[in-house]
């Protein structure tokens, strides 16, 4: 695996997310995995959840890409990718690629909702409560030896200690409960990220189609007004 925190032999610095704050971040455990779409944000403990997961890109034998320390449950990751994809980087994987994998040393602690930028207000306030906060990479990263330590990629054969993965396909976002299987279904771009997501780990089963649910749309009122009712006609009096 990279070189993250959780890694035997390799640790952040001292002060690395020792604080303890209680700012917003992204909720990482559900009650219930069919509960309907919540912000990604919710007021914790930042020592209290770390739900770890990796995004990133196919490759020959299997696939490579960064580390992310909190939630990575895919009903936060989920959307927020999808919404990245549509407006941030207006379709342009290769883009969002390069900024979430290429362009980060260690990987990261969380992703944040600068991601959503160029995203409808509606969209945003949906996603997050209209809570901010920003993406935060991992730094000060060292080995046991005090020595720093050198940028590595995770791939599909370093991820024990990791709960879901998110392949950037360019037809679509594969999504692999690590725990449980080794592939996962892939969630197509054009996805509404307001969809309703499981988080079961079962439910992601590779055969099948990912269990998400479109939001349900209020049918559409038509405002074209009815034609009158023909008024009968006399007979002619004689």
């Amino acid at each position: 695996m990279g070189a993250r925190p959780a890694d035997p032999g390799q640790h952040p610095a001292k002060d690395h997310r020792a604080h303890g704050d209680t700012r917003p971040h992204p909720v990482a455990h559900r009650v219930s995995a069919n509960a309907p779409p919540r912000a990604l944000t919710t007021p914790f403990q930042e020592t209290d959840l770390s739900t770890r997961s990796v995004i990133a890109r196919p490759t020959a034998d299997g696939y490579a890409g960064m580390y992310v320390h909190f939630d990575g449950y895919p009903d936060n990751k989920l959307p927020l990718l999808l919404a990245a994809y549509q407006h941030r980087f207006a379709g342009d994987l290769e883009a969002m690629a390069r900024h979430l994998i290429d362009d980060v040393e260690h990987g990261w602690d969380e992703l944040g909702t600068d991601l959503l930028e160029g995203a409808p207000a509606t969209l945003r306030r949906s996603l997050t409560g209209g809570d901010e906060y920003p993406s935060r990479q991992i730094t000060d990263v060292i080995n046991a030896d005090a020595s720093p330590a050198k940028r590595e990629l995770i791939t599909q054969d370093g991820t024990d200690e990791l709960e879901w993965a998110y392949v950037l396909h360019p037809h679509g976002i594969e999504v692999i409960a690590l725990q449980t299987y080794d592939r996962g279904p892939v969630v197509a771009w054009d996805t509404d990220p307001c969809s309703q997501v499981t988080t079961n780990p079962s439910a992601w089963h590779p055969d099948t189609s990912a269990p998400i649910v479109a939001p349900r749309t209020a049918p559409r009122l038509t405002t074209t007004a009815s034609a009158p009712a023909p008024t009968p006609r006399k007979t002619a009096r004689r």
